[in-house]
């Protein structure tokens, strides 16, 4: 059985308001889901405990702080060993112009989510940073003109 089945209609509306608005008081989701405050926190706390929420963040406007691209860039190993496989993973780990990182089918074995400053910047963070990896194979960079949508979210479906 799918851990889903573990939620109720209230869970899941808890779910879609944090994922709306993290900063919300206990008090302030209570009254959003019609609940009193000790009930919303015990299931908040219970979401939180069982995985289903993972944590807390701001969402930071990337070029306020200085990175004006954002670059999707697929990634081929040299070989799809396990030990090479395992060694790009944990060197993505420990990049932090990576922000996302995606183990993929079809052409690439990865797609990584990377922002920089400027073409420069990009360009150094390719020789220098990826470069570096001795099991990359290869990549190709796309270059995000615009971004349409961007919810930082997942779709939580109702039960039926």
């Amino acid at each position: 059985m799918e851990k889903y089945e573990n939620l109720d209609n209230i869970d899941i509306t808890i779910l879609r308001t944090l994922q709306k608005n993290s900063r919300l008081t206990t008090k302030e989701l209570a009254a959003k889901i019609h609940l009193s405050t000790s009930p919303a926190f015990e299931r908040q706390k219970r979401l939180e405990r069982e995985g289903y929420i993972k944590g807390y963040m701001a969402v930071v406007d990337a070029e306020k702080v200085g990175n004006g691209i954002l670059v999707l860039c697929n990634i081929r190993l040299k070989q799809h060993t396990e030990d090479l496989i395992q060694q790009f993973m944990d060197a993505v780990k420990n990049i932090d112009e990576i922000t996302e990182c995606f183990n993929t089918s079809g052409d690439y074995d990865f797609l990584i989510k990377v922002y920089a400053k400027d073409m420069k910047d990009y360009q150094q963070f390719m020789q220098h940073t990826l470069g570096r990896i001795e099991c990359v194979g290869s990549l190709h960079s796309v270059f995000v003109i615009d971004e349409t949508k961007n919810t930082h979210g997942v779709t939580i479906r109702r039960k039926i």
